[in-house]
């Protein structure tokens, strides 16, 4: 009896090992299945444009450049009621007062490529002035730098956040500061890109006497509710004095299709607009043609490997030369507005 029992329990024992090991091995499967459906799910809605803070705000090849500029630089900070925006000011060298360009950065923040650009307007003849417009909201009351070290998405996450009426007041106290400076003639024109492409649309209905609004892959004011088709705010646009001039990409769908609404719109309502849209361009071609091109890959041996590598290559240098014509005729084009202000 004790040898039948003992064999009983040893199976019952073995059998018990099994069916836990198996739950065991199910319930890991499980959860690296559900990890890896986490991990598919939180790529796939991720916003593409938004990437590691030092990619996004610090470019050397900018940062070499402008230090190599001749151009007098400085940081000021202008107030605004109970804030304090911190602004880059770059001025041409010439002996003649100059019409001043304010820089509305893109939702990456002030980058190094903001400041870069701000010096190519001012090589242009412009005084311009790039505004940080996330001064003061950082965890210590920083900006951009500060609250880009909290994380990867802090700078857009914060940027989506920022009240409209505190945008337009720091942007209107940046463009009545810029004004003012002695080297200034009076005249204030906006450009921007990607957010500040929008924000420069949203500013030209909050400030009229601007002489021109340069929208860099931007959209119009709209009205709709989330989750519905885009429709203009006509409201918003009959509070425009000033002309806008549009610079669109080819392979930016979801910017592009609020370009026909808002031209309808605006003709509807007798205000200036003027879309251009660039051949082969994608949605921040202004910067992604100005930087370093891409690099051939070295060959690893493996031909499977290589091919991949090689056409992943020349993929990307079709797109940089794309963005690259883009950038060079866009430059041209706003450079010949700009010079009839």
């Amino acid at each position: 009896m004790r040898t039948a029992e003992g064999s009983r329990q040893k199976t019952v024992s073995r059998r018990l090992a099994f069916v836990c090991a198996s739950l065991a091995a199910s319930l890991l499967l499980a959860v690296v299945a559900a990890a890896q459906e986490m991990d598919s799910h939180h790529h796939t809605t991720a916003d593409p444009t938004m990437t590691m803070p030092d990619e996004t705000i610090t470019q050397d090849w900018a940062k070499d450049r402008l230090a190599k500029s001749p151009r007098h630089r400085e940081w000021v900070k202008v107030k605004n009621g109970n804030r304090e925006v911190n602004s880059f000011v770059v001025y041409p060298e010439s002996n003649k007062k100059a019409t001043a360009v304010v820089v509305i950065h893109e939702i990456f923040g002030m980058s190094d490529w903001v400041q870069e650009l701000s010096d190519e307007l001012a090589e242009a003849g412009y005084i311009a002035i790039a505004p940080d417009l996330l001064s003061g909201m950082g965890p210590n009351g920083g900006g951009t730098p500060e609250i880009a070290a909290t994380g990867s998405n802090a700078v857009g996450t914060a940027i989506r956040s920022l009240p409209p009426d505190q945008l337009a007041g720091d942007l209107n106290a940046v463009a009545d500061y810029v004004s003012k400076l002695p080297g200034a003639n009076g005249k204030v024109a906006v450009g921007g890109f990607c957010w500040g492409g929008s924000s420069t649309f949203f500013f030209a209905t909050r400030r009229p006497s601007l002489k021109a609004a340069y929208v860099f892959y931007g959209s119009a004011p709209s009205n709709n509710a989330q989750g519905q088709p885009y429709a203009v705010d006509k409201t918003a646009l009959t509070k425009i004095g000033a002309p806008v001039y549009g610079f669109y990409a080819e392979n930016d769908m979801r910017i592009d299709a609020t370009v026909p609404p808002t031209v309808d719109a605006m003709k509807e309502l007798n205000k200036m607009y003027e879309p251009v849209t660039y051949a082969g361009a994608g949605h921040g071609f202004m910067r992604a043609g100005e930087g370093p091109a891409p690099t051939a890959p070295a060959t690893t041996g493996n031909a499977e490997t290589d091919k991949a590598a090689m056409d992943k290559y020349n993929k990307d240098l079709t797109g940089y030369k794309a963005n690259k014509k883009a950038r060079d005729d866009a430059w041209v084009r706003w450079k010949a507005i700009l010079a009839k202000l």
